[in-house]
């Protein structure tokens, strides 16, 4: 059996070292662009920060590595098309300029994602980066070292994560941003409000509603840049808008989201039996809604990668589906979410209703004790939790990984007012803040009056 993998970041190395693994005989070939597997995106802005002091630390595997499992490692090729008729691939080494042709019996895709970048007049500019890849990583290193006033398009996790990164380096730094608030896609107002709070007594500056409109430069290198808003100047410019998926290849060879993302079954099987699809360049199964999303994280993609290998043959093992859980530690803030937001499902137009409980994280009498705020989100019907978001200066984040586990499970939050948590006043209270949301949720319900026989 001859098995073809396109990418080895996140999905593709989680498949390739699981198929390696059962099925021995089987002739494995990966084709990836970069000459590194398995680059841990996510660390990105640590490395930048210098919190990550050996990058090495941020891949979890090698080419030599793979290579050792009796893998064939096609390293920085590029796959130019893909026949899923005749099976065939075509590709470029691109340090020789030697083209490729190859066949496979079954193709794993795990081309995973790449940063949006907007047709903004002058983004051709010098100092005008990504923020993707351990070569974008050196290269944003070694562009602010002699960079003072540092602009960071895009609020997200990344973007937040290197704001950071930039003021505790000393820098001058600006977010700019076209939503209203920062990490809108993964948190509620109430929970943002009190990180911009933060950035901006550090002094960095917001700037939000704006769109960049321009940049312009001397001398060939970014000088400022030009919202609807107002005009900036700058040293250095991040863009971090987004990601869209890789899938060029297969369009209009297999059934996508209008975003292009693969859409896969519970088995990792695209619409052609013979293509599996993994990571970020596919739609995952998204519990809150019982649909199909684009999110585009780390987790879901190894545990699909590992799917689409153990799958392979034959249908083993179903995917669970996903509630996009992530969390961030920013400054002196740890937060965290899971599922639908009220935000979220506003623009899904879904009707939910939400609580929020603040408590300390472990009771008074201890030497110190930090306020939590809980929000959790259900079903108003069928009282189905369907999200929630933490935030504390105390790490109390594990507790969204409780709430996934009950979103994907279909528990209600009167059940969560009940459900057993230890006590130990080390790390908690008598009544845990998730069963506090469960008992405001009960409170909040209007008394019945008893039925008169």
């Amino acid at each position: 059996m001859k098995i073809a993998v396109i990418g080895s970041t996140h999905a593709g190395t989680a498949a390739v070292t699981n198929m390696a693994k059962l099925y021995p005989e089987a002739d494995i070939t990966v084709y990836e662009r970069n000459d590194n597997v398995s680059f841990l995106s996510c660390g990105l802005a640590l490395y930048v920060g210098g919190v990550v002091h050996d990058p090495q630390g941020l891949f979890y595997s090698s080419p030599e590595e793979l290579q050792n499992l009796g893998v064939t490692m096609k390293m920085q090729h590029d796959v130019e098309n893909i026949d899923t008729v005749r099976r065939t691939i075509e590709a470029t080494n691109l340090v020789t300029g030697e083209k490729i042709y190859d066949t496979y019996d079954k193709l794993v895709m795990t081309t995973g994602s790449w940063p949006v970048t907007p047709p903004i007049e002058g983004i051709g500019l010098d100092n005008i980066l990504l923020a993707k890849n351990y070569h974008q990583a050196n290269t944003i290193i070694e562009r602010a070292k002699d960079a003072q006033k540092v602009t960071v398009v895009g609020a997200g996790y990344i973007g937040v994560e290197l704001v950071e990164a930039f003021e505790k380096a000393g820098k001058d730094v600006r977010l700019i941003d076209g939503a209203d608030r920062i990490l809108n896609k993964y948190l509620d107002e109430e929970f943002t409000t009190m990180v911009e709070d933060d950035f901006e007594s550090r002094g960095i500056e917001l700037a939000m509603n704006e769109t960049v409109q321009r940049f312009e430069g001397t001398n060939g290198t970014v000088s400022t840049v030009t919202t609807n808003n107002g005009k900036y100047e700058t040293d250095l410019v991040i863009l971090c808008v987004g990601f869209r998926p890789n899938t060029d290849l297969l369009k209009g060879k297999v059934n996508m989201l209008d975003n292009g993302a693969i859409k896969v079954n519970e088995y990792m099987q695209t619409s052609d039996p013979d293509i599996f699809a993994a990571g970020d360049c596919c739609a995952v199964s998204y519990n809150p809604t019982r649909g199909h999303m684009y999110i585009p994280l780390a987790t879901n993609a190894v545990r699909m990668g590992t799917l689409a290998a153990r799958n392979l043959i034959e249908p083993t093992m179903k995917h669970v589906g996903t509630q996009g859980t992530s969390g961030l530690h920013i400054f002196d803030f740890n937060m965290a979410s899971t599922g639908l937001t009220e935000t979220s499902a506003q623009l899904l137009d879904i009707h939910v209703k939400s609580f929020t409980t603040k408590d300390k994280h472990r009771p008074g009498f201890m030497p110190t004790a930090e306020e939590v705020m809980l929000k959790v989100t259900i079903n108003p019907d069928t009282r189905r939790i369907l999200g929630a978001q933490v935030i504390s200066k105390a790490d109390v984040t594990q507790s969204i990984n409780t709430m996934s586990v009950c979103i994907q499970t279909g528990m209600t939050i009167d059940e969560l007012a009940y459900t057993d948590f230890f006590f130990q006043p080390h790390f908690n209270q008598p009544w845990n803040f998730l069963n506090k949301a469960g008992l405001e949720a009960q409170s909040q319900e209007p008394k019945r009056m008893p039925e008169l026989v």
